[in-house]
């Protein structure tokens, strides 16, 4: 993961965050940086310092949201440490696995790739303004050159992870079996029914018999061999009545009693008939069904397979980086 999708990720996580997001935004708050680190200097990786200024820029957008997502002060300073001691820790293992990179002398970005990530980042993150490129770069005392190298070492460090990743993409189909027969009730599914409905609306004072003279009009276009959607377009009052009143699959444990024991009563293809209730009249078409039970190997082992493919890769990249901290010079203040 390179670094800016590494932003990408605490963004995503924090927006997620449920509470706070709707109280009206107070003063934005400090980031704590310059208490927890007096001496502006966060901690030294080999022989690269990293300050409080990297993990400033890293953290410093995201406040706002932390501060909105939080519910009160004391969330807000732990959520906003956490994420400060993630940054740290990223930083410091970009380090670490640049290094690792450059142990083989032959290894070198290609000038051209860093060129081409340079005029992209221009035109996404500046506006296509060199002008905007040139002043950010000198607020942040740097130069060219110096922000190539960074480019080049955020390249680098997207590639490491990724190969290192892939190491642990293998999954046997005897592992997926295993998986399988250890966790069959993650796989059990509910009854279902791919739902289709047609609801007529029950006017002011309207009788049951009168809703029920209704339903049985359209009942009779149906049985004259109307599509069930094209006549839930023409008559239905939901919500659904657009889609031809397609509802999509359904479970039992979703739906109302009155209407799942009438529902679930109907097999692939068949078509209830109207049910009266204070609402209006009702009329259920199962366009397919499941049945209770624990779904086949066969149907959920693409999902199985992507969830130890994702495991195996995070227990391969945390051993990998584990063993490069070990073999590291690394001080924390």
């Amino acid at each position: 993961m390179s670094l800016r999708r590494f932003r990408l990720t605490i963004l995503t996580l924090a927006t997620s965050l449920v509470g706070f997001a709707q109280a009206p935004q107070a003063e934005p708050h400090s980031d704590n940086l310059n208490l927890r680190y007096a001496n502006g200097i966060v901690a030294i990786a080999e022989n690269k310092v990293i300050t409080v200024d990297d993990v400033r820029r890293e953290i410093g957008p995201l406040i706002p949201e932390l501060q909105r997502s939080s519910r009160n002060e004391q969330e807000f300073n732990e959520k906003l440490e956490a994420l400060q001691n993630d940054v740290i820790q990223n930083l410091i293992d970009r380090v670490l696995i640049v290094k690792e990179f450059y142990k083989d002398e032959k290894r070198r970005v290609p000038a051209s790739y860093i060129d081409n990530q340079l005029a992209e980042t221009i035109i996404t993150q500046f506006e296509n303004d060199r002008s905007k490129y040139l002043a950010y770069l000198r607020a942040r005392g740097i130069s060219q050159r110096e922000y190539r190298r960074e480019i080049e070492e955020d390249m680098i460090y997207s590639f490491m992870r990724q190969q290192r990743a892939k190491s642990g993409s293998t999954v046997s189909p005897v592992r997926i079996e295993e998986f399988y027969n250890e966790n069959k009730e993650r796989f059990y599914q509910e009854d279902s029914v791919q739902l289709r409905l047609i609801q007529i609306a029950r006017g002011p004072g309207e009788s049951d018999d009168a809703l029920r003279t209704k339903a049985d009009a359209v009942v009779a276009e149906l049985d004259a061999g109307a599509d069930f959607g094209n006549v839930a377009r023409k008559y239905s009052n939901d919500s659904r009545k657009s889609r031809g009143g397609d509802w999509g699959w359904q479970r039992r444990s979703d739906l109302r009693k009155e209407f799942s024991d009438v529902i679930f009563e109907l097999k692939k293809g068949e078509r209830s008939k109207p049910l009266i209730t204070p609402e209006g009249a009702f009329l259920f078409y199962a366009e397919d069904r499941k049945f209770a039970g624990n779904l086949p190997i066969d149907e959920v082992r693409p999902d199985i397979e992507r969830a130890l493919v994702q495991q195996g890769s995070r227990r391969a990249t945390e051993r990998w980086l584990e063993k490069l901290r070990r073999n590291a010079y690394v001080k924390h203040f």
